[in-house]
């Protein structure tokens, strides 16, 4: 989620965003700043290893593992050196192997190590010459039956709006098998343009590839992040500003051509960089906008991870009606347009074929936008469907048919079975959820199609939205007044939380799935305090939401990985 206003230029009214933040920041006069070259950044620093390490996209059998090395002086090429180990201090080792470094890839390192065993965590190392890397650890995913899945969910994290307290917080918790990141990685904008806790660098608005990569750098020094990196594998999906603000398939509110160049040119710089610095796979190198994707976490979660910006998604709508909580719409003339796609017919084809074809006990669908709907309150809410003023036009209320289509999925017909034990998880939105997912959610009749608020009949599926790592949501909430007021207009959100950031914790078992709310205190200092808030959950075969309460931590979890003492492997 990003800014309300246009960066450039400056502009009056809304976005999208005008909900979520009102402030009355312009944009502001940008001093450009030297690009440092790789052998001057090196000299600042005593180890190659600045960055830190970080692993990702597990398989059963294998897992990214990830390092960037900032050579000492220039050289196009180094030699890297990694060992895999079962314990954490490397004594145990399973897989070694080198790899190289250079310029083409801003001296950045992927290996993917075959031949693991799966749900198995490991430790891992890089070397160059005589300096080693912080000791990292990952696990692979588990295969056949499988009693359990406990993972973390964040998203938006600004490194200019505040510190990264939620990352430090995941880092502790050495029980989680994974952390899945929704998007907004990091944020395009230039010094003073959304967020002024830390200093972005390059301190311009990211648009070219040094830029991007500059970015990436500047979060991957983040100790927080590092920290968060180190201690458990990632799976990501990108939203809109790992390019730029409510990007489409040929375009971006934060995108001026005529100042800013190619589209098409700005896509590719952002996604090669994004593909050098983040632990990831790329599903399609023909393609680098192609990066939906699954995971099987054995028989009890197919991870479902959706793309939902550059590959097929057409422009955004604004909305016209003049409401206090930002320019509404309604779900009619272009909004109600079945041409218009989200996710695009091609992936669409693979996520419906997917629900309809799992056999995994729940289906997560990881993805960057909120599905259910989100109505101003105050302005009438006739039952018929799609009755009302809808709010963001960047997220599924803005693409109905899309959403539609994917509710007769879940509805089965008469060819293909209902499909249950769907799970949303979401980020974007800077604010807590928890909701019913119902195609008619403000219809009390449930055998018109409606939803029963009462005891959730009518609901298909459920959602989780995350809050953000860092990213301000609307921040004068503090009594819960504006999102009483939500909660009143849209029967099936069953918590909304609008101004704490921090991230989510999911548990899975067989029989269930919680999620739970943890909050920091602040985003304005360092600090090492969290607070658990609420938690829901979903039973298996109920596709609806019910109140619940925080999970215990796993007995005797595989231990944290840490620094060896000189000399010990």
């Amino acid at each position: 989620m990003g800014r309300p206003l246009r960066v450039k230029p400056v502009t009056t009214g809304t976005t999208r965003r005008g909900f979520f933040k009102r402030t009355s920041s312009a944009a502001v006069a940008l001093a450009s700043t030297p690009m440092l070259s790789v052998a001057d950044i090196g000299a600042a620093g005593s180890s190659p290893f600045q960055h830190g390490v970080a692993s990702g996209d597990p398989l059963s059998d294998r897992v990214i593992l990830w390092t960037r090395v900032t050579p000492r002086k220039p050289r196009p090429s180094i030699e890297v050196r990694y060992v895999v180990a079962t314990d954490p201090k490397l004594r145990r080792v399973v897989a070694r192997g080198e790899a190289r470094a250079d310029a083409s890839r801003d001296y950045t390192v992927k290996v993917d190590p075959v031949g693991l065993r799966p749900g198995t965590t490991y430790y891992y190392r890089f070397a160059v010459e005589d300096a080693k890397s912080p000791v990292g650890r990952t696990k692979t995913l588990p295969v056949g039956p499988t009693s359990s899945l406990r993972m973390a969910v964040v998203s938006c994290s600004n490194h200019a709006a505040g510190y990264f307290n939620a990352y430090a917080r995941i880092a502790a918790r050495a029980d989680l098998d994974l952390v899945m990141h929704l998007g907004d990685y990091l944020y395009e904008y230039g010094a003073g343009q959304y967020g002024a806790v830390r200093t972005p660098e390059p301190a311009t608005e990211m648009i070219s590839l040094a830029d991007y990569r500059m970015r990436h750098a500047q979060y991957k020094r983040d100790v927080d992040s590092q920290a968060m990196h180190r201690q458990h594998p990632l799976v990501a999906i990108w939203d809109d500003h790992e390019t730029a603000n409510n990007a489409w398939k040929n375009g971006a509110e934060n995108h001026q051509p005529a100042t800013e160049g190619d589209w098409a040119a700005r896509v590719t710089a952002a996604l090669q960089a994004y593909y050098e610095w983040m632990p990831v796979r790329e599903v399609d190198p023909t393609n680098p906008r192609r990066n939906n994707r699954a995971y099987a976490y054995g028989d009890l979660v197919d991870l479902i991870m959706l793309e939902e910006r550059l590959g097929a998604r057409s422009q955004q709508i604004d909305g016209s009606i003049p409401t206090p909580f930002g320019n509404a719409f309604t779900q009619t003339g272009a909004f109600a347009d079945p041409t218009r796609q989200l996710l695009g017919a091609e992936e669409e084809a693979w996520l419906f074929n997917r629900l309809r074809t799992s056999p995994a006990k729940w289906k997560f669908l990881g993805q960057g936008v909120m599905f259910a709907q989100l109505k101003a309150p105050g302005y009438g809410y006739p039952n018929a469907y799609g009755g009302g003023l809808f709010l963001n036009s960047d997220q599924w209320d803005g693409y109905q048919p899309a959403r539609d289509r994917v509710y007769e999925v879940l509805k089965g017909d008469a060819v293909n079975a209902p499909v249950n034990n769907v799970v949303v998880l979401t980020g974007d939105i800077h604010s807590s959820w928890a909701s019913d997912l119902s195609q008619d959610p403000n219809n009390p009749v449930v055998a018109a199609g409606g939803y029963d608020p009462v005891t959730g009949q009518g609901s298909r599926a459920v959602e989780f939205v995350g809050t953000s790592v860092s990213s301000p949501g609307i921040d004068s909430d503090t009594t819960g007044a504006i999102a009483g007021a939500l909660r009143s207009a849209n029967p099936h959100f069953k918590y909304i939380n609008l101004f704490r950031r921090g991230y989510m914790l999911v548990d899975v078992s067989p029989q269930r799935v919680v999620g739970e709310w943890w909050h920091v205190d602040t985003v304005a200092s360092v600090s090492n305090v969290e607070t658990f808030a609420v938690a829901f959950e979903t039973t298996f075969g109920s596709n609806r939401l019910q109140a619940s309460a925080q999970t215990p931590s796993r007995a005797n979890p595989p231990a944290l990985a840490a620094d060896l003492p000189p000399g010990d492997d």
